[in-house]
């Protein structure tokens, strides 16, 4: 097993992944769920919601979360990293909605996108601080 450096962890991180988000809550132990996102290397994580979600008042509350992205089949790899909100947006361009949902779905995200019309999205963003990350692929 062997750590990733900078640019291949941003790397991994910018790939399409379903990733797991956690949050702190005082009332017991943190709340973790999964979460489209989307990373460019050397920027922001940002996480899209519904204002009323549990994640979105918990991250906004705690100033900040963390996201896990994995391989879950073997060789196994993970990157791991948490940071501060650094903005949240209660009402997201549908231009972001859009390009987060094609990347998740491509060209078939029509039919999704039709189920949040009218629905408000937020998003809420993390600036990466704190980075863990593994890879278990033979001769690394």
């Amino acid at each position: 097993m062997s750590v990733m450096d900078d640019v291949q962890r941003e790397k991994f991180l910018a790939e399409v992944r379903v990733g797991v988000m956690a949050i702190a809550r005082a009332e017991g132990p943190p709340l973790a769920v999964p979460v489209w996102y989307h990373y460019e290397p050397g920027g922001e994580v940002s996480v899209q919601t519904h204002p009323h979600a549990v994640k979105y008042r918990l991250a906004t509350a705690a100033g900040g979360f963390s996201i896990v992205a994995q391989v879950e089949t073997p060789p196994y790899r993970y990157v791991s990293v948490s940071g501060p909100l650094t903005g949240v947006e209660e009402d997201t361009p549908w231009a972001e909605v859009d390009a987060m949902a094609r990347r998740y779905f491509g060209a078939d995200a029509d039919d999704y996108l039709k189920t949040l019309e009218g629905q408000p999205i937020a998003t809420l963003r993390m600036r990466p601080q704190r980075w863990l990350s593994a890879d278990y692929t033979e001769g690394s």
